[in-house]
């Protein structure tokens, strides 16, 4: 599966924790559709997207969204004492879309600061190498 070989080869980067969300615009739903922390972060059932300044960033401005410091990310997150107490303190966003539309997020954490210029630009060629294939994976109901 395509979430599995990104999930590797995004580990090998440095990433921590590694998600996948699908979103359904229409309906207002975000859905989690891969998760490499499956204890913490399990795979199930929808949440109501919440329109608020990550939403409008990274699903209608359609751009990564960068947090190298959990006060960054907590103001959107409210998940963000879990997320720190696993030892993560930054994360990306990358919106995967398809026809001009979001169909999910790639979702990356890893230890504070870890999301370098560098760092961004090597996982945004591995999105990019893979984009048909997560693209096919997230349209499917």
């Amino acid at each position: 599966m395509i979430y599995d070989t990104l999930h590797a080869e995004c580990a090998a980067l440095g990433t921590r924790l590694f998600t996948v969300t699908t979103q359904d615009i229409p309906a207002g739903l975000a859905r989690r559709a891969y998760s490499s922390m499956p204890r913490e972060y399990p795979v199930s059932g929808t949440k109501p997207l919440t329109r608020d300044g990550w939403y409008e960033y990274c699903i209608t401005g359609q751009k990564t969204f960068v947090a190298n410091t959990a006060p960054e990310f907590a103001k959107y997150f409210f998940d963000h004492e879990l997320i720190t107490s696993l030892g993560l303190g930054s994360c990306i966003n990358i919106p995967i879309v398809d026809a001009g539309q979001v169909l999910g997020t790639i979702n990356l954490l890893a230890g504070e600061h870890h999301f370098t210029p560098e760092k961004l630009h090597a996982y945004h060629i591995l999105i990019t190498r893979h984009h048909d294939a997560l693209s096919a994976e997230m349209a499917k109901p």
